[in-house]
């Protein structure tokens, strides 16, 4: 018997760019390929800003939409989910505290490689000061354990067994 989840929370928002600097397009499902990235997505593709410095870690971002109500809140700053270039956002998940962790959106086995840090690269892009006001709450950056598709409104919880495949640290 497995110890229920201290938390449990919900997949709000996926966002693609199929290409650097592209508009982020905010999609209904998408498909995670396990050790690629998001079907269409530009780093699953190659065409990432960051491709060119390639980290298994990268196949997916997530951030807390409480971290883009914050920025509101507490820097009068407006980012919607599409603006933060992260492709997934949530509610109600810890995810600073999933660094080294297996969790799940749906059926798909996700591993938290890395914060995200933040960039001067968005602050240019949206011309609005956000480097700061997201140090230490950029989002988390993942490896794709085992892939499918995902849907807003899914589920994110604790993984109840991870694979073991994800836990040697990437290259």
């Amino acid at each position: 018997m497995t110890a229920q989840p201290g938390w449990q929370g919900r997949l709000e928002h996926i966002c693609i760019a199929g290409q650097a600097s592209a508009a982020m397009e905010e999609l209904a499902e998408a498909r995670l390929i396990e050790g690629v990235g998001i079907e269409g997505d530009r780093y699953a593709t190659g065409k990432g800003y960051y491709s060119g410095n390639p980290h298994a870690d990268r196949q997916v971002t997530l951030i807390e939409i409480e971290t883009l109500e914050g920025l509101e809140r507490d820097h009068g700053l407006s980012l919607a989910p599409h603006e933060s270039r992260r492709n997934l956002t949530t509610r109600g998940v810890p995810l600073n505290h999933l660094v080294g962790k297996h969790f799940r959106v749906g059926d798909v086995l996700l591993y938290g490689g890395r914060l995200n840090v933040p960039c001067a690269y968005l602050d240019k892009l949206l011309n609005r000061p956000l480097y700061k006001p997201l140090l230490n709450r950029s989002g988390l950056n993942c490896r794709i354990i085992e892939g499918g598709t995902i849907r807003r409104g899914d589920v994110i919880r604790p993984a109840d067994e991870p694979d073991r495949r994800a836990t040697t640290p990437a290259p």
